[in-house]
């Protein structure tokens, strides 16, 4: 994707060129909806539009607050009076009103809003077959992943396919059963078509890997163990991923390469308009021109209640996380101060030499959605679930000694889901994964973690919707 991101810098930069020069100049065209598919180079840039908007380059991709702090993981941060709606979500104090839910919402629809003019579009246009194609299969897995989050967060949620047009703007909610369907359905289609692989002028753009690396989440997520099993058996693994043999590469520039990776949102720095990550900002201590949101729990930092073989701490730990005792990113001294737990994220922050303080929400690191390591624990956990546990040993051991940690001695199937959700807690923390772990996981395991300000719902925990939607959409009943 770093080719898009450059295309939507390059073509902004125009904006600021001289303003008598650019009214000087005579009109040579506009593109509309009718005719921006007209060739392959036009319909690429819009594209381009639908990849952008996963990006954390503006506030509005929030999905950190609800995979974080919403978890046992951490705790809202901060200055205390600052971001009101983020401390509801950490209390469950959750009303319909809640801006960050709003927020999150715009987002994600206006991502499967961009989606959806290209499969439309580009359906309609003269475009060769191979490339129309393509681009669809693109567009699918963006929105099935924007899907994805949606029914985590929400449950039913309106399943919007199409572009919005005065006809269809008022839509009811789906059933969480209908749009897991979709996702698969738009999943299966894209790995289809898409290629293993792109050059390095193409590299970023959605692979079949990525494609079924979802799909097997999807299933997993939808207890369809033999189904995730397969696809990663049948599908993932013959792509060759592996683990990168040091943890700490992963959260560095360039990561986005590696051959863990298997999808990833990429950000660069220094371009205009901006296309940084500003998860470098959200993250970093107030002397670093931070806001120190999203605050690691001393929960967190007990579950490395694990040595090493060589009795070491686990290296995961100082890594993902800065805490007293250790070098922050800079290479001084951690100040617990500069947190209100004692604890900061170092996984999305970058040191000044790479990112100045002054445009510290510009930063260049990707980030990394979906990674070997967590298929190779979602295999651990379907096999568990099937009650094959040498199988889920096997897998669940891979990712251990990367981490210098011995095999598993877990032998029944309640040690083994103990030790693969301690597993995912450690090896993915802040990577916005462990809220909805928790809550696929059940209600005794996610209200022990969660605490007494936690009620659990039937079948599970959604947050409300947002009450903007339900007063503008008269479809929802």
């Amino acid at each position: 994707m770093k080719k898009y991101l450059f295309i939507l810098a390059l073509a902004g930069s125009f904006l600021f060129t001289s303003c008598e020069s650019f009214l000087d100049e005579p009109l040579k065209g506009e593109h509309s909806s009718d005719n921006i598919f007209n060739t392959p180079a036009e319909a690429d840039l819009v594209l381009t539009g639908v990849y952008n908007n996963l990006s954390f380059t503006t506030s509005s991709n929030m999905i950190w607050v609800f995979g974080d702090i919403a978890s046992d993981d951490a705790v809202k941060g901060g200055n205390p009076g600052d971001q009101a709606d983020m401390t509801s979500i950490d209390n469950f104090e959750v009303k319909s009103s809640n801006g960050v839910l709003y927020t999150y919402w715009k987002f994600t629809y206006e991502g499967i809003s961009r989606a959806n003019n290209v499969i439309t579009g580009v359906y309609n246009s003269g475009i060769d077959d191979a490339t129309k194609q393509q681009m669809i299969a693109e567009a699918k897995f963006i929105r099935a992943y924007h899907y994805f989050n949606l029914v985590n967060i929400w449950g039913k949620v309106p399943l919007r396919l199409v572009p919005s047009s005065p006809s269809n703007v008022n839509l009811r909610l789906s059933e969480v059963a209908d749009i897991y369907a979709q996702i698969e359905k738009d999943l299966k289609e894209a790995a289809a078509v898409l290629p293993a692989s792109y050059d390095a002028a193409n590299a970023g753009r959605v692979t079949k890997g990525a494609t079924f690396g979802l799909l097997a989440k999807a299933q997993l997520y939808q207890q369809k163990w033999d189904e995730s099993i397969s696809t990663i058996v049948n599908n993932i693994e013959p792509l060759g991923y592996d683990l990168e043999p040091n943890y700490a590469t992963l959260f560095k520039l360039g990561a986005e390469n590696s051959k863990e990776v298997v999808f990833a949102v990429r950000h660069m720095s220094n371009k205009n308009p901006g296309v940084g990550n500003s998860l470098n900002q959200w993250f970093a201590p107030l002397i670093e021109n931070g806001y120190y949101t999203n605050a690691p729990t001393a929960s967190y930092v007990a579950s490395f209640d694990e040595t090493t073989i060589d009795g070491k701490t686990d290296p995961r730990l100082d890594i993902s996380i800065g805490r007293d005792g250790h070098d922050w990113v800079n290479g001084e001294p951690f100040d617990p101060t500069w947190s209100t737990t004692g604890y900061l994220i170092r996984k999305h922050n970058q040191p000044a030499s790479e990112v100045a303080w002054g445009t510290k929400g510009d930063g260049g690191l990707p980030y990394i959605y979906m990674r070997y390591a967590d298929i190779l624990l979602m295999k651990a956990e379907a096999y568990t679930e099937k009650g094959n546990l040498s199988e889920g040993v096997a897998a669940l051991d891979k990712v251990r000694a990367r981490a210098g940690l011995d095999k598993v001695k877990a032998v029944s199937q309640s040690q083994m889901r103990s030790a693969i959700y301690t597993e995912r807690r450690r090896e993915l923390g802040f990577e916005f994964h462990r809220f909805f772990d928790l809550m696929r996981w059940g209600q005794e395991v996610a209200s022990a973690a969660l605490g007494p300000n936690f009620k659990w719902e039937s079948p599970r925990y959604y947050f409300p919707l947002p009450q903007a939607e339900v007063d503008s959409n008269h479809g929802i009943k």
